[in-house]
């Protein structure tokens, strides 16, 4: 039997492949519960009379960090039970985004090689966080550990073995 919901092992992945997510739209719970467990409570973000009267921005916007963090959640298929480690990036805020936006995931594979340590792989991509209307938000380049086969294998079987 198979375990359907496992990401990709480092062999399954080479330079050049592309993939997109679903998307997800950014409500103000979402907002305010991200100020609220980060401690981000500045008032660009707390007080719209504020925001109205001192800010370039005058409509309800996320912090970058934000939309960042639902990126990466929008990408956890591709690395459940594979993803080891999360090593090094690059992150670019290219553009706002807003409360009420839906954004999602366009990735590609950069780099791609075996660790130095057996059965894991060292895997780079460019990931492009992007809005419906096309624009981008932000673009990252996260390099991570993934597991090979015969790890992720090891997973399966753990999953099968229980009741």
């Amino acid at each position: 039997m198979d375990v359907i919901g496992l990401g990709s092992c480092w062999e399954e992945l080479s330079v050049g492949m592309k993939y997109r997510s679903v998307g997800r739209t950014i409500s103000e719970t979402d907002l305010m519960a991200f100020l609220g467990l980060t401690g981000m409570n500045e008032v660009i973000f707390t007080d719209d009379e504020f925001r109205a009267e001192h800010s370039v921005i005058k409509e309800k916007f996320c912090p970058g960090a934000l939309a960042y963090t639902i990126a990466e959640g929008l990408l956890i298929p591709t690395m459940q039970g594979t993803g080891m480690a999360f090593l090094n990036m690059e992150l670019n805020m290219e553009g706002p985004c807003f409360v009420g936006d839906t954004i999602y995931v366009e990735a590609e594979v950069l780099e791609v090689r075996e660790s130095s340590k057996g059965g894991y792989g060292i895997v780079r991509t460019k990931n492009t966080v992007k809005k419906t209307d096309g624009s981008t938000v932000l673009t990252y380049t996260p390099l991570r550990m993934l597991k090979g086969r015969a790890k992720r294998d090891e997973v399966a079987k753990s999953i099968l073995a229980r009741p």
